[in-house]
């Protein structure tokens, strides 16, 4: 069996930046044993599968270790392969996910996503994620991760964290953010019970971090700088219970998996 296989940075403007993810495309989907070996041998932070469903696509993400319920920088990745190497003529492309319906539109040089917003609740700090952040956040709140802030940009960037500690929280990953300098807000997220010691640029991150933001700042639109080594950009838009994330995609690689 041969399976297409692309590599795309996404929420990156050139190659080597933004977060690399692989995408499968399917006419049919294999058992769930396969998909994850894929996804293990690929040793990215998360591999698409995606095939053909109703009027558009169903598609899937796994990390290393475990398939998991949404993921953003895959998904543009994912239509970016769609658009730009598939021939897909429309403006828009609709998947069907475990999140729901989403879909990515268009908008120029950059693709835009439309996923549900989620609007995490203030809580009191665990004292295993203080140890494991090595400090005391100035707030936490909770949602599929927990979001800590701090104090600064640069506080952000000398986050050093005891990934053995962070794997023992009930969340699925730690968001640590700031007020940035440039950027309306940064951060940087980790999530090593997935496999993922720390991801590049975190779409699925943002809709929990524009919602705090748009409370903190008073406005809706945000530009948003993830601080990782290669680090990405993230225009983000709070639309009640949705949230448009936007950003830019380049093709790194096309092959073929044989199995």
């Amino acid at each position: 069996m041969k399976i297409r296989l692309y590599q795309v940075d996404a929420f990156a403007d050139r190659v080597f930046t933004g977060n690399p993810a692989a995408v499968c495309p399917l006419e049919r989907w294999l058992d769930d044993a396969t998909l994850q070996a894929i996804a293990g041998e690929n040793n990215l932070s998360e591999t698409a599968f995606f095939a053909p469903s109703g009027a558009g696509f169903r598609l899937r993400w796994f990390t290393p270790l475990r398939e998991i319920d949404l993921c953003g920088h895959a998904t543009l990745a994912t239509a970016n392969v769609i658009f730009n190497h598939l021939g897909f003529a429309k403006e828009a492309v609709v998947f069907e996910s475990r999140s729901g319906e989403l879909s990515v539109t268009r908008q120029g040089n950059l693709l835009q996503m439309d996923f549900p917003a989620q609007f995490p609740e203030p809580c009191a700090c665990p004292r295993l994620l203080a140890d494991a952040l090595g400090i005391e956040p100035l707030e936490v709140l909770a949602a599929d991760d927990y979001l800590a802030v701090v104090e600064s940009e640069e506080a952000v960037r000398a986050i050093a964290p005891d990934q053995a500690l962070l794997q023992r929280l009930d969340r699925r990953g730690v968001i640590v953010t700031a007020s940035g300098r440039e950027a309306d807000f940064v951060s940087r997220f980790f999530a090593p019970k997935y496999g993922v010691p720390e991801d590049p640029v975190t779409g699925s991150a943002h809709c929990e971090l524009a919602p705090y933001w748009a409370g903190r700042l008073g406005k809706n639109i945000f530009e948003a700088r993830q601080l990782s080594r290669r680090g990405g950009t993230v225009i983000c838009e709070v639309r009640a219970d949705r949230v448009l994330l936007s950003g830019g995609t380049v093709t790194f690689m096309e092959g073929v998996i044989s199995l």
